[in-house]
């Protein structure tokens, strides 16, 4: 898959067949849409692109606004890289993009500089600076310049219309086992390893302290989770319990995101470390002591080992 960080200054790009939207986790949604990209392409002998942006939209047009993203710039790549497209166009979201009308964007951007033949639009999909304008508007404006805009339906699993926002909601309520379905493989925090209390080490529980890469990466709601570990010293991924929160039994006020690996006792500081979540077995709670709260983890430690062991579909990521 060719991946262009697009600006103005390049020259037009091949003709094609594309879709836009910002793809944040490349969720099944997502998937549904590329496929029918792929199909249109294919039908008129295209190259299928898919069109995002740098940085979330919301950032420049809302100074103080701190996105909660599913996926990175660099792991939406990857996702959609395995999606069967041909190409993703990347392009800098800025104050004067963001002053383009739906028209002139078509015209300015997909026509001159991407060569966009036919545009795929999902069923939600907006863009412009109105936010008043719809699909009927999109191919109106495609007749005049030589687009064809195709519509699209949404993607309805178990009841759901899939979209990023229904994975958020899922993760804030702490049901990571409902967003990993939407998503269609574990919902993943990614960081490196700091220091930490090391009040987990004093009663046999040493976690790693995790520190995301981005302030805009979505934290799970507060609990224990179920997760998976990916340590840079080893190609497996590691059975481990995750506790998200303010260590209330030690009475704590900062939140932390600190994660136990089972059967493992390298030394992760100031390394790279992806945790994928795939339960919460509790939310927080205040014990009354440390060798309380011992006995406690030990419960969650062999329930996460039952849950791993007989969900046979978690033996790989």
């Amino acid at each position: 898959m060719d991946c262009i960080l697009w600006n103005k200054h390049r020259g037009a790009s091949a003709p094609c067949v594309a879709t836009i939207g910002f793809f944040d986790g490349v969720h099944l949604g997502h998937r549904f849409l590329l496929r029918q990209l792929v199909l249109a392409a294919q039908k008129r002998q295209l190259k299928a692109v898919a069109i995002t942006f740098d940085q979330h939209p919301r950032r420049v047009l809302q100074r103080n606004y701190i996105p909660e993203l599913l996926t990175t710039l660099d792991e939406k790549l990857q996702l959609l890289a395995e999606t069967g497209i041909d190409g993703v166009a990347v392009l800098s979201f800025n104050a004067t993009m963001a002053q383009l009308s739906a028209h002139d964007f078509m015209q300015q951007v997909l026509q001159k500089q991407l060569q966009v033949k036919a545009l795929l639009m999902g069923y939600d999909n907006h863009f412009g600076r109105k936010n008043n304008e719809c699909f009927d508007d999109y191919a109106r404006y495609g007749q005049d310049l030589g687009i064809e805009v195709l519509p699209t339906q949404p993607y309805i699993y178990k009841g759901i219309k899939i979209s990023s926002s229904v994975i958020r909601s899922f993760l804030h309520e702490g049901e990571a086992a409902l967003a990993n379905e939407c998503l269609g493989y574990p919902y993943t925090l990614t960081g490196k390893v700091g220091h930490g209390f090391q009040q987990g080490r004093a009663i046999g529980y040493p976690t790693a302290n995790l520190i995301p890469a981005s302030i805009e990466q979505l934290l799970p709601a507060n609990g224990v989770y179920a997760v998976r570990v990916k340590c840079p010293d080893s190609t497996t991924w590691h059975d481990g319990m995750m506790n998200i929160g303010y260590r209330p039994t030690f009475d704590g006020t900062a939140k932390s995101i600190e994660v136990n690996i089972f059967n493992y006792a390298n030394n992760l500081y100031d390394k790279p470390l992806s945790v994928a979540f795939y339960e919460r077995i509790r939310t927080e709670k205040k014990f009354r002591n440390a060798p309380e709260l011992a006995k406690q983890l030990t419960k969650d430690r062999e329930m996460i080992i039952n849950f791993f062991a007989n969900q046979s579909q978690y033996e790989s990521i």
